[in-house]
Parts: C-alpha cells; sequence; structure tokens
C-alpha cells in the first residue's frame, strides 16, 4: 500500500527502499518503461534517485486549452507524470486533478488505466476560466495531513482568474510539503515566471518550466524542467521542518 495516499487497488511490487525507482519496472506497462528510464536520468542528475514522492498531475481546464486536450499533449503529460511517479512513488497512481472556474477530481491515472485517461475523464468536467487559487487550495488541503513530499505537476496555459488570490495561495501552500512544478503551454505564462520569484513565501516551494509547445518538448527536456529545482526545494523544507 502506498505511503503516500490510501487506496483500494493493490499496488505493484515496490523497489527496495532508497534504490532505484519506486516501482520494479517489470512491474511497469511496456508504453511507459522508456518514460520511466527517462525520468529517472533526470532525478539521477539532481541527485534525487531513490527519494521518495507522491506526484499529483493538475490540469487547467480552461476554454483556450481545447486544441492541446484534442491534438494528445494532455495525454502525453499524464503518462510523462506516471513515468516520473514511478521513480518516486509506490501506489502507480497519480492523482488527476482539472481546473477551471471551479477544481475536480474525477479519477487517478494509473499504470493499469493509463491509456485513454485524459479523454475519458476531461469530457466530464465543464470547461471554465483560470482560478489557480481554488487548484492550489485543492491540493494543499489534500495532502495537508501528509507530512511527506509531494511533487505537484501544475500545467495552464494561461493568466490566472485572479493574480493576487494565487499569489496568496501559493504562499500558504508553502508551509506543507508540496513543491508545486508549473508547467507553461503556449505564450501567456509572464505570470507564471512571477510565482517562481514570489517574495513571502516560508520557502521557495515553486519552479517554472516553459513548454510553449509540447509537441516540440522532449520527454527528457519536459522532466529536466518539472524537476530541475526540487532537490533545492527538498533540501529547504527539511531545514525548515516542513518535510522530515
Amino acid at each position: 500500500m502506498s505511503l503516500f495516499r490510501k487506496n483500494t487497488t493493490p499496488a505493484p511490487a515496490p523497489a527496495p527502499a532508497g534504490q532505484g525507482p519506486a516501482i520494479s519496472l517489470d512491474k511497469v506497462p511496456a508504453g511507459l518503461v522508456s518514460l520511466a528510464k527517462t525520468a529517472a536520468v533526470s532525478l539521477e542528475k539532481k541527485g534525487l534517485t531513490g527519494q521518495r514522492a507522491a506526484v499529483y498531475l493538475v490540469l487547467d481546464h480552461s476554454g483556450s486549452m481545447m486544441p492541446f486536450y484534442s491534438d494528445g499533449s494532455m495525454q502525453r503529460l499524464a503518462e510523462q507524470a506516471l513515468g516520473l511517479s514511478v521513480n518516486l512513488d509506490d501506489d502507480g497512481q497519480v492523482p488527476l486533478i482539472y481546473f477551471g472556474s471551479n477544481v475536480s477530481q474525477l479519477s487517478d491515472a494509473r499504470l493499469n488505466n493509463y491509456q485513454g485517461v485524459i479523454g475519458r475523464t476531461h469530457n466530464a468536467v465543464s470547461w471554465g476560466s483560470t482560478n489557480y487559487a481554488a487548484a492550489i487550495d485543492y491540493v494543499t488541503d489534500l495532502h495537508a495531513d501528509n507530512p511527506n513530499p509531494a511533487l505537484v505537476i501544475f500545467q495552464t496555459d494561461g493568466e490566472p482568474d485572479s493574480r493576487r488570490d494565487a499569489e496568496a495561495a501559493l504562499r500558504d501552500a508553502s508551509q506543507f510539503p508540496l513543491h508545486f512544478a508549473f508547467v507553461g503551454f503556449g505564450n501567456s505564462i509572464s505570470f507564471l515566471q512571477k510565482l517562481d520569484d514570489l517574495r513571502g513565501r516560508k520557502v521557495d516551494n515553486a519552479s517554472f518550466f516553459h513548454a510553449r509547445d509540447p509537441h516540440r518538448v522532449t520527454d527528457e527536456q519536459l522532466y529536466d524542467g518539472v524537476t530541475h529545482e526540487y532537490a533545492g526545494w527538498l533540501a529547504a523544507a527539511r531545514a525548515a521542518g516542513i518535510v522530515a
């Protein structure tokens, strides 16, 4: 059973604690093995091999995102998140959280259901605006009682409904063991760069990677972009007593 999230699905066989991926690669579907290996290389470059963390995937479901859902970009990102999770968490699943005007969590992306998971789930979610604050608060509440670290892949293509509310939510989240790896699609990402450097947080709990055209971003580039500040956050969070 996962160290991070309780569930009723039997977990894949974990690797020995602190050694290599959290889930043995022979238990990983063939379509995800290459992603898991590529993610492992990115983690190794940051000195993160053997580290354990929950992985969350937060996806923008505003109207401007429609092309990215229809062209397969969002499905690919879900698979990339699972490839990363194989290395970090032993439960074989990534909570799948959509946000527009509101937040919806209908399912998890799992090793045994990942194919087509975006198409099966996002059509049940209403298109909306871009409420960063609601999404950040949702993940913070979801992980609030968990002392273990989490890496939150937070994807968006636009500015938030309220900059002030988004900033306040990220500041509040900085006291919890959550690192937000913001991934920007398209061009309207200037605010994400500001969040990356936001003042007034207990620790720097965010990073930013610009995947302007996700089809031109390699798996290696995506993983490097998502993990490039995680080790620094982990050290700072431990020093601040946020992570044991």
